[in-house]
């Protein structure tokens, strides 16, 4: 079998199982999940599982599993810290940095994913199958169903503002930093030069700041009403936009790879994070547009 360990929110979550799904489709077998790192306090802030709105059809590995393939509990936790090679015996992947491994496209088929893998590198040849396991299961309702039906054109284009723990967590902050106002407003520019009539959808995890401090000098609507507990439901919306303009957020970069549009405009940050050891030339999709 393939376990991948699931760590992080709903966006991690995605490329985590995104990887596994891949992996395992190339030899055959069946994927698990492991999800006691969502549980665990010892390093990370504890999450939950969110990939429950999507047609995955995986089931949650035993620990006994897990156990066989990535160690013991104080292994897979010294596993996530930073620096912690894999040795070619290993049948828990590590991931060794933060761009693509092209090693990780030649596993084995016993193995645990253990790592974020963000980058389409690592599921772009199964991008079909990865797609048709990434529906949603149930259709929007309510208000998600009219703005759906209203995002439906030419000229959608989604963008997203994602602060949160960006700000209230020092950490965080520290690590991925801000996407600025200016970034934002170049991006819109871009948009509004190529998209005729566009009209921004916006999703932020912050409304009220987003009321309070981004202009947009074109027709725009602030998408509020989903909140965290159905933030699937604001990437489904931004996934029926025509095109995107994401921040440094596993969370929008999904919402933007999830369009149908074939000739989607994406805009993304140049700066993936606020520290400078890491190297993020893997994460955007060469098609989207870094500024």
């Amino acid at each position: 079998m393939v376990i991948t360990s699931l760590r992080g929110g709903l966006g991690n979550q995605l490329f985590q199982v995104a990887a596994g799904i891949r992996l395992a489709a190339v030899h055959g077998t069946v994927l698990k999940l492991d999800l006691s790192p969502l549980e665990d306090e010892t390093f990370f802030t504890p999450r939950s599982y969110e990939l429950a709105p999507f047609w995955i059809d995986v089931a949650e590995a035993s620990a006994a599993e897990v156990e066989a393939l990535a160690g013991s509990r104080r292994k897979r936790l010294l596993a996530w810290l930073p620096g912690r090679a894999r040795s070619q015996a290993d049948t828990a992947a590590n991931e060794r940095h933060f761009h693509f491994d092209s090693d990780v496209l030649c596993l084995d088929d016993d193995v645990c994913l253990r790592g974020y893998w963000q980058s389409e590198r690592y599921f772009a040849d199964a991008a079909t199958l990865v797609r048709k396991a990434l529906r949603f299961k149930e259709p929007a309702t309510a208000r998600n169903a009219e703005l759906a039906a209203e995002i439906a054109g030419p000229s959608a284009v989604g963008l997203h503002v994602r602060r949160g723990d960006y700000v209230s967590n020092p950490s965080a902050r520290e690590i991925h930093g801000l996407c600025t106002l200016d970034y934002y407003q170049r991006a819109v520019a871009i948009l509004c030069e190529q998209v005729v009539d566009p009209f921004f959808y916006i999703f932020s995890d912050e409304p009220d700041w987003v009321r309070a401090n981004l202009r947009v000098d074109a027709p725009f609507a602030i998408i509020d009403h989903n909140g965290t507990d159905a933030c699937h439901e604001d990437m489904r919306l931004m996934s029926l936009c025509a095109h995107h303009i994401i921040a440094n957020s596993s969370f929008s970069w999904w919402g933007a790879w999830l369009g149908a549009n074939s000739e989607k405009i994406v805009i993304a940050p140049e700066r993936w994070f606020a520290v400078s050891d890491r190297d993020t030339r893997d994460v955007v999709p060469e098609a989207w547009t870094r500024t």
